[in-house]
């Protein structure tokens, strides 16, 4: 049986489907444009009292980084220069509420390498840091992600149709993450369901990280188990159990909660453009910058937050000690301080950093895979899938959600016309 026998489909729906009830909390339900608003919003005042999704007029609770904390002041940054310089100064703009890490609590995403701040955050960064640089890409493309992408295409090659956003690119991360744990593909979307209850997803991993000490293999939790790093004392240590379960949970639900998403927004983007569609296939250098103009002008989550050590006076704000603020990077790529014409998707204007993966310290650790994925994955559709257009008898692919953006089904036929 293949891999994709082995998935689910409805499954792979209610998980990764934006509509669906298990993605509603995050806003799944806005069907607006809320880049006008948030165009007003950056001309009026680079910051602002509220949330976000307040602030552009959805009407309904949304909760994602940083939401809901109702006993907090909220304010939102809409400008590059603002969400930049928050990113840059973590003394002052903290990724958490409370010191984080799995030995100061429960084993969870948010309680991992995400929340911790200054000495912490380096040393376990540094230690998972070697697998994830612009280097090892190859060692994530060959080991899991082109096998993937090619099993996948294989299910749908000779139909001559397919829908490429829930049936395609939200199973490549997740199979790509929970491959390079050692989990079975038929436990790959049980472990994605899972993430609100770490204890399934210690279940499955603790025997393969105890497998992995005894026997290291060429796979990620191998990696892990292996890192050391040496504390102030001059002490060497090895990464504990509980700090693998949590880096674990946060690559499960950053990594196969994000690149798919984006990945839809490139291939709809690029589907609704055929002419330069067109001309990515028959160049495929202009396959990176054509993934990273969709990074700048669509990120998939257009919001990250930041809690106020002090008070601080912020872009004209007075800021106090214990607000949060959001920065909406949605609003801040599209900054015509930075890019003329920022509402088009043209992938022929000059590279500039963007903050899809965020930036300063805590920028995006899995931005690089997620980059070979993405470009794995819409190279060997364009290398398989001749002729590849939007299918005309169906519902053209529209983009969504609030604090979680992508595309609704991306209905495709290829082959001759």
């Amino acid at each position: 049986m293949s891999e994709t026998q082995l998935l689910d489909r409805d499954e792979l729906r209610r998980l990764f489907d934006l509509r669906s009830s298990y993605n509603a909390f995050s806003g799944g339900d806005y069907t607006d444009d809320p880049y006008p608003a948030w165009r007003e919003l950056r001309e009026r005042a680079p910051v602002h009292v509220g949330t976000v999704h307040e602030l552009t007029g959805y009407p309904g609770d949304a909760f994602f980084h940083g939401l809901p904390f109702p006993d907090r002041p909220h304010f939102s940054a809409f400008a590059y220069e603002a969400c930049d310089s928050a990113y840059r100064d973590p003394e002052v703009f903290a990724s958490s509420p409370d010191a984080a890490g799995p030995t100061a609590g429960e084993i969870s995403m948010t309680n991992s390498m995400l929340s911790m701040g200054g000495a912490q955050h380096r040393r376990y960064r540094s230690l998972v840091q070697p697998s994830f640089v612009p280097a090892k890409a190859q060692w994530w493309i060959a080991n899991w992600i082109e096998r993937t992408v090619h099993v996948l295409i294989d299910g749908f090659v000779d139909a001559g149709r397919a829908e490429l956003n829930v049936d395609f690119a939200a199973a490549i991360p997740v199979l790509t993450i929970t491959g390079s744990f050692g989990v079975p593909v038929d436990q790959a979307l049980v472990i994605r369901q899972s993430l609100a209850n770490p204890t399934q997803i210690v279940e499955v991993l603790e025997p393969i990280v105890a497998s992995r000490r005894e026997v290291p293999r060429d796979d990620l939790i191998s990696v892990l188990v292996e890192a050391e790093y040496t504390d102030e004392d001059g002490v060497t240590h090895r990464i504990s159990d509980p700090e693998i379960y949590s880096f674990a949970l946060l690559l499960l639900g950053a990594g196969s909660g994000t690149t798919w998403k984006q990945m839809g927004i490139t291939l709809t983007a690029l589907l609704q453009r055929p002419e330069v569609l067109d001309a990515v296939r028959n160049d495929r250098e202009l396959l990176r910058p054509a993934i990273e103009e969709s990074l700048r002008f669509m990120p998939t989550d257009p919001m990250f937050s930041r809690w106020v050590t002090r008070d601080v006076e912020f872009h004209g704000v007075e800021l106090p000690r214990g607000a949060v603020l959001h920065l909406c990077i949605g609003a801040a790529n599209r900054d015509p301080a930075r890019w003329d014409r920022p509402d088009d998707y043209d992938i022929g204007r000059p590279l500039k950093p963007a903050l899809a993966f965020g930036s300063g310290p805590h920028v995006c650790i899995g931005m690089h895979v997620a980059r070979a994925e993405m470009a794995v994955g819409i190279g060997a559709l364009l290398d398989r899938l001749p002729n590849l257009r939007l299918d005309p008898d169906s519902e053209a692919p529209r983009f969504i959600g609030m604090y979680e953006r992508g595309a609704t089904e991306i209905p495709v036929v290829f082959g001759p016309h």
